[in-house]
């Protein structure tokens, strides 16, 4: 884990303020566990006293959270954002996704502006990595690897608050809120034309082009508002075949 030893007076402040960083930059994440105290302790170069206070402190802001028997973690509370009565409500209307789809669109293709521009080469080359990952997935995998993919853009931007508004947002897909990838892939011959998609992202920000970038990120999205449409509207034919199909069993 990224913690460095600290050498300045007020040890634990010195702490607390490099774990709310390490928070604040999404680079540890809710429901992440801590190393054991001592292993910490020698890893930031303070006392045992001085970090159980910056952890009490933490504790008591709600940034962490300790489990009995089984250590210190970064807060779960800080993945969610919505109440569950607003994400049950999500779940029930269309023209919630559409708008979710829409939101994506617009601050991912920010998001790739700013990583092409502003991303070092490190963040490029994690983008890449998730990026051959995908193309190495077996069919039918690698929902995670999209997501992680996408996020990887949000992080490459270097924009705390939009790092952690779309980690909030991806939650939605993980808990099957609104559509994810597997929707969409169950469109005939869709998987083949989503790592294209992801491949003109990936073109557009190891070349460093901002204005590439967010186009191919709008017409990856634009793709999947169509591809989603599609399927809804499969759906209810399917549906209204079968109601037929029942009628004239009956008849």
């Amino acid at each position: 884990m990224p913690f460095q030893k600290i050498s300045a007076n007020k040890l634990s402040k010195s702490v607390v303020e490099q774990i709310e960083l390490l928070i604040l930059r999404g680079i540890l994440r809710p429901g992440e566990r801590l190393p054991s105290e001592r292993d910490l302790a020698d890893r930031l170069g303070v006392s045992r006293p001085s970090l159980r206070d910056a952890l009490a402190d933490l504790e008591g802001t709600g940034l962490l959270a300790r489990r009995a028997g089984a250590g210190i973690f970064i807060s779960e509370d800080l993945d969610s954002s919505f109440p569950p009565a607003l994400t049950n409500l999500f779940a029930r209307h269309d023209e919630a996704v559409y708008d979710y789809i829409t939101f994506r669109r617009d601050m991912e293709g920010l998001a790739a502006e700013r990583a092409a521009q502003f991303g070092s080469d490190t963040d490029l080359a994690v983008i890449n990595e998730i990026f051959l990952k995908m193309v190495k997935a077996p069919e039918g995998q690698g929902g995670d690897l999209d997501s992680d993919f996408h996020m990887a853009i949000i992080e490459a931007s270097h924009n705390a608050l939009m790092v952690h508004m779309m980690r909030a947002m991806y939650d939605l897909l993980k808990q099957g809120i609104l559509y994810n990838r597997q929707v969409v892939v169950q469109i005939t011959n869709t998987r083949m034309d989503l790592l294209e998609q992801h491949r003109a992202i990936n073109d557009a920000l190891q070349t460093r082009d901002p204005k590439a970038a967010r186009a191919a990120i709008e017409a990856h999205m634009d793709y999947v508002v169509q591809a989603y449409t599609d399927l809804r509207r499969t759906e209810r034919n399917e549906e209204v075949a079968r109601q037929r199909l029942d009628y004239e069993m009956q008849r």
